[in-house]
């Protein structure tokens, strides 16, 4: 039964409800100067938790200042370490090419003997001719030859010593994020609307595949779930309990949709089941917002303020495989809510962490990052982290443009930075505050123009001790260890 903006008006003015509109506890919120109002430029107070508010919490959160690496590769605090795991033009695969280039999102699964097995995704759009490092066209997980894209496994030794990568899934496109699943696979998804005959292509593109870093025998044939809709994907996340998946696209003209698939009646998920659905199986439809007065919202830019929830209705997608119209045009204003770049997702807590990188003049108000929480069981959407626009951001402090996210074991979140200028990996902790745990210090420009590479697929090891991560360009897979504890 849906929840109508009727019922969402009334529950939210009903004390003691359960549905916070303001200040809610627990909201993951970023420096103090940083959100809501009317997005402020940010100051350099607080982006490293050290501002008023962080005082009158106690404890500074993080782990203290980034040391620069003399090395000129990763900025660390004090008593951290790194060890580069994979690097695209150096390490190999195990069949002798090198390690594609472009790594993105990424998952962790125990592997055999105490290993981690670590499944990368590469973010290469279009023909192969085009990439010096395209993911190699291993014999039977090829979906299309003409296409540069994939995924390899990274299996890690308990210590780190030993590294073999073998290929995943190749012949896919534009593989950006992804999502982990339940039962151990991984979703990977192409962020691309390509159909064949374009760009090189010599089959349809936009669909999400499946992975299972145990048995390459299983991803054989690589078929698409094209159940889940061809648009530009970036990321996807499984409701354990109610079976639902949530997939977020990344485009604009107009903004991209936040997307729930419901499987159709009886179906299990498991390893391997979503391959062989009908291409039309259970329900894909979008998301549609509204306040706490009943009013329809029309972008997520609209929200001013952590804290601020949104009731959800969803919206059935008349044609998910777009055979001519984008599925985000099919919606004419007013039915459907929008949202520009919506990025890594992570579900944690009984829900689902949505990222919106940044909108600008084509979202009706700008910002420089949000992270929302959706609520399945309220049928609610929670803005959690709100980051106003950066002024300078070749300036070290300020943080800006979320893009892949993950969940921490010592609390709060671990976001990696696709911003403009420097780029970082932070954490966020559920009082609101931010700190730094990396700098990308690989400088791809010059001296006068330096530029910098996002961080791509950060993600935990499952015991917890290692925090993994990319540098995108020009492919580097970092592990990092250190002192971690628990951020309050």
């Amino acid at each position: 039964m849906p929840l109508t903006r009727r019922d969402f008006a009334k529950r939210s003015a009903v004390a003691g409800a359960g549905i916070a509109l303001t200040g809610s506890a627990g909201v993951l919120a970023t420096a103090p100067g940083a959100i809501g109002q009317e997005l402020p430029e940010q100051g350099p107070a607080g982006t490293d938790g050290s501002g008023p508010a962080a005082g009158a919490r106690g404890r500074a959160p993080g782990y203290g200042p980034l040391i620069d690496d003399p090395a000129g590769l990763l900025a660390l605090p004090a008593g951290f370490t790194y060890k580069i795991i994979t690097r695209t033009g150096v390490t190999r695969l195990e069949t002798g090419e090198s390690t594609p280039s472009h790594h993105d999102g990424t998952a962790a699964f125990e592997g055999p003997r105490g290993t981690t097995l670590l499944v990368n995704n590469h973010e290469l759009k279009g023909p192969r001719a085009t990439w010096p490092h395209p993911v190699p066209l291993a014999d039977g997980l090829v979906y299309d030859p003409a296409a540069a894209g994939g995924c390899t496994v990274v299996e890690v030794s308990r210590d780190g010593t030993h590294v073999t990568e073998r290929v995943g899934i190749a012949g896919t496109s534009t593989n950006c994020a992804g999502g982990q699943t339940p039962w151990g696979t991984w979703l990977t998804c192409e962020e691309t609307e390509d159909k064949a005959g374009r760009n090189g292509m010599t089959k349809d593109h936009g669909y999400v595949f499946e992975v299972d870093p145990h048995d390459l025998r299983a991803a054989r044939d690589p078929r698409p779930v094209k159940a889940l809709g061809r648009y530009a994907h970036e990321a996807v996340v499984v409701d354990p309990r109610r079976g639902h998946l949530y997939l977020t696209e990344d485009a604009d003209r107009p903004n991209g949709l936040l997307y729930r698939w419901t499987p159709p009646h009886g179906f299990e998920h498991g390893r391997g089941r979503l391959r062989t659905l009908a291409d039309d199986a259970g329900t894909l439809a979008a998301f549609r917002c509204y306040d706490s007065g009943g009013r329809f919202v029309d972008d997520l830019s609209r929200a001013l303020k952590t804290g601020t929830v949104y009731g959800v209705d969803w919206i059935e997608v008349p044609d998910r495989d777009a055979r001519t119209t984008s599925v985000r045009e099919q919606f004419a204003d007013g039915e459907i809510t929008r949202a520009r770049k919506l990025e890594g997702m992570w579900w944690a807590d009984g829900g689902a962490y949505i990222v919106s990188s940044y909108a600008r003049e084509e979202s009706p108000v700008r910002h420089d990052g949000q992270v929302w929480f959706y609520d399945p069981r309220r049928r609610t959407l929670t803005l959690k982290v709100l980051l106003g626009i950066n002024p300078d951001p070749d300036e070290d402090g300020a943080f800006d443009g979320p893009d892949n996210i993950t969940v921490s074991p010592y609390g709060g979140l671990i976001i990696a930075e696709d911003g403009e200028g420097i780029q970082h990996l932070f954490g966020a902790t559920d009082d609101g505050r931010t700190y730094p745990i990396a700098r990308n210090d690989l400088n791809l420009g010059t001296a006068e123009n330096p530029r910098y590479s996002e961080f791509t697929g950060p993600v935990f090891s499952p015991d917890a001790r290692v925090l993994y991560a990319n540098i995108q360009e020009p492919g580097i897979m970092l592990a990092i260890r250190g002192p971690w504890r628990r951020q309050r």
